[in-house]
């Protein structure tokens, strides 16, 4: 009976290349119980080029959370009625089961200034949505950063159900890109918004680039203002061309849940070389799925703690 045990160490040398050390242990055993064993040790350097780290920081918890859907009522939104009113569904059943509030507004000052709806609860649905839609102010001003800014600064309403110490999620919608005269750079909108809360994120449902959209043929509809602030707190961007928002909206709500799952850029050259650390501690409590990618934890990582996972890739290997 021959026995292998197999061991994987992964150390970092001093010219930043991975090193790869392989024990194996050979256990042979005959009828007159005689063992012999022979460790052979094998170094190989790879290069750090090959190697990718994926990560993400834990949230922390948090009890409630005000959601607002920021609705471009142009014209040319009318045929995305449907899709839109299936999305916040989608969303208002994948939100916790209590301690969350949503409200759409309109995008520019004037009407998001007045808008006075009492937002959806726990319990509320589609029909419930539809008569918030239906009610919505219009305002043919595509200038979703001026809408939530109104809405939150000038408009008194919004004090009477938003709480400050809530989370805060805030999803974009239009087929333009924004066009708001308060915040002429993103980064003068992304450094407001990060401020109006402890807990701040961001979701945009866009044009995109017509290199990587199904239906814009124009640049000039590229959303590239409500991409790039939505990159910057690493929220979710679903193209509005898609037939069904609702596997980005689910995304979307998922990124103010605790974290116990990662999808990976690349994929891994060997799925038995993966490392995962949780604040630079090797673990070995999670499972990798090969068809979707994605490593999953035993158990959901604690408040605010770093999670890597390092693994093989091919350099010319693009990602996701």
């Amino acid at each position: 009976m021959i026995i292998f045990f197999l061991g994987f160490f992964f150390a970092c040398t001093p010219e930043h290349a991975l090193k790869y050390e392989k024990v194996v242990e050979e256990v042979i055993v005959v009828e007159e119980i005689v063992v012999v064993e022979e460790t052979i040790y094998e170094e190989i350097i790879l290069d750090a080029e090959d190697i990718w780290v994926d990560y993400f920081v834990q949230l922390e918890t948090y009890d409630e959370i005000d959601v607002v859907w920021v609705i471009d009522g142009s014209g040319s939104m009318n045929d995305d009625e449907e899709r839109l009113l299936e999305g916040i569904d989608v969303m208002m059943r994948n939100l916790p089961p209590t301690g969350w509030r949503l409200v759409m507004v309109p995008s520019g000052i004037d009407s998001a200034g007045g808008e006075t709806q009492f937002p959806l609860l726990p319990g509320d649905d589609y029909t419930d949505a539809k008569i918030m839609y239906d009610n919505l102010g219009r305002e043919v001003q595509e200038s979703g950063f001026d809408g939530i800014y109104s809405y939150m600064a000038d408009n008194s309403y919004s004090a009477s159900w938003m709480r400050s110490d809530a989370a805060l999620l805030v999803v974009f919608v239009s087929d333009e890109d924004d066009q708001s005269r308060i915040f002429s750079e993103v980064i003068d909108f992304t450094i407001w918004y990060e401020f109006q809360r402890k807990h701040v994120f961001l979701a945009s449902i866009i044009n995109f680039h017509p290199n990587d959209s199904d239906c814009n043929i124009s640049p000039v509809f590229h959303g590239d203002r409500y991409e790039d602030a939505t990159n910057y707190f690493n929220g979710q961007v679903v193209d509005i061309c898609d037939t069904d928002w609702s596997p980005g909206v689910i995304e979307a709500t998922s990124q103010i849940e605790l974290k116990d799952t990662i999808v990976l850029t690349h994929e891994p050259l060997d799925s038995g070389a993966i490392v995962v650390f949780i604040d630079g501690v090797k673990t070995g409590e999670w499972t990798y799925n090969p068809f979707l990618n994605k490593v999953t934890l035993n158990d959901t990582p604690p408040e605010l703690s770093l999670v890597e996972v390092a693994y093989y890739y091919k350099s010319d290997d693009t990602g996701r």
